[in-house]
């Protein structure tokens, strides 16, 4: 489905402003500060000010799953000087959800350079009394309804993460739904909420701490940085697969010269060797970066995300 969107990696119309750019380059991240999306673009902007010779801002604009962020960028001017960093929530998840957007991912976002891939870690409360996976199912079971999961927007990947368990574990458990990552893991230190599925960035550096307690990863394999932490697929939930994309998307119909200069930009910036152990050690991998590959990852993430609505009978309204 976003064919049309990642195309345009190889698209634009002949334009004259060589020496972009000339000013501050905004980077818009649709969700508050301390999530997953707000430290990888933290991470990136200041070696891409360096590689660009211009300051990158930071504006984070949370609020509905990173569409508010994803319009504003989206409506905005096609000159470069505002761009998107954006998991695939408001790229794909909420299209699959059936949810109404004040914008056309597939025709109104550019897409500049796809970022990588995380798994989500499963978080609990201190206090919750279950060490493991299956003790989190068992405790489930006997107090349906009871429970209660956070997530960092409804209709995003960390209310999927949580739904795709539920639906595989046969549970009833509460949705509660936040404004970004961070608020969301606040309040689960301060046991407000009894499990979180949290993207690595933000939930592994609490978890190493013991508070809240890190018990299953949301990929099939075990992560690197972190191989005492099981899955969820060896944990009694056979193929359990999710995870949080990131990409860096423009406005529609950006000029080819400086859709250029902001892909070569980010190569650069993501073979930076901090920048290359900070992903490594929150888990954080490659995508495809031809647009036909990015284009069909994409469509199979809108695709899987899409069934699991279906099944589960998930909206994101």
């Amino acid at each position: 489905m976003l064919l049309g969107a990642v195309a345009t990696l190889i698209a634009g119309r002949a334009f004259a402003q060589d020496s972009y750019p000339e000013r501050a380059i905004k980077l818009v991240v649709g969700y508050p500060p301390g999530g997953p999306n707000d430290l990888l673009a933290r991470i990136l902007a200041p070696k891409l000010g360096e590689l660009l010779k211009q300051t990158v801002v930071i504006d984070n604009r949370g609020g509905s799953n990173g569409e508010i962020a994803a319009a504003a960028v989206a409506k905005s001017p096609a000159d470069g000087y505002t761009i998107l960093f954006s998991s695939n929530g408001p790229v794909t998840v909420s299209p699959a959800l059936g949810r109404k957007l004040p914008y056309d991912p597939a025709a109104e976002l550019t897409a500049i350079m796809p970022i990588g891939i995380s798994p989500m870690l499963l978080v609990v409360r201190p206090d919750l009394p279950a060490k493991d996976v299956k003790e989190v199912i068992a405790l489930a079971k006997a107090r349906p309804g009871k429970l209660n999961g956070a997530s960092a927007g409804t209709g995003g990947m960390t209310h999927l993460g949580l739904e795709l368990f539920k639906s595989m574990a046969g549970l009833d458990i509460v949705h509660v739904p936040y404004k970004g990552g961070g608020p969301a893991m606040t309040d689960l230190m301060a046991g407000q909420v009894d499990i979180y599925f949290g993207g690595v960035p933000t939930a592994l550096p609490h978890a190493r701490s013991g508070k809240p307690r890190g018990l299953a990863v949301t990929s099939l394999t075990r992560l690197a940085g972190a191989p005492d932490i099981p899955t969820l697929n060896e944990s009694g939930l056979s193929g359990f697969d999710a995870g949080i994309w990131y990409g860096v998307f423009g406005p529609p119909n950006l000029p080819a010269p400086v859709l250029a200069k902001l892909r070569a930009a980010f190569t650069t910036a993501m073979a930076d060797a901090d920048v290359k152990r900070y992903f490594v050690e929150n888990a954080v991998d490659s995508l495809p970066t031809t647009p036909e590959r990015f284009a069909q990852f994409a469509a199979q993430d809108f695709i899987k995300w899409q069934d699991l609505a279906k099944r589960a009978n998930i909206t994101a309204e």
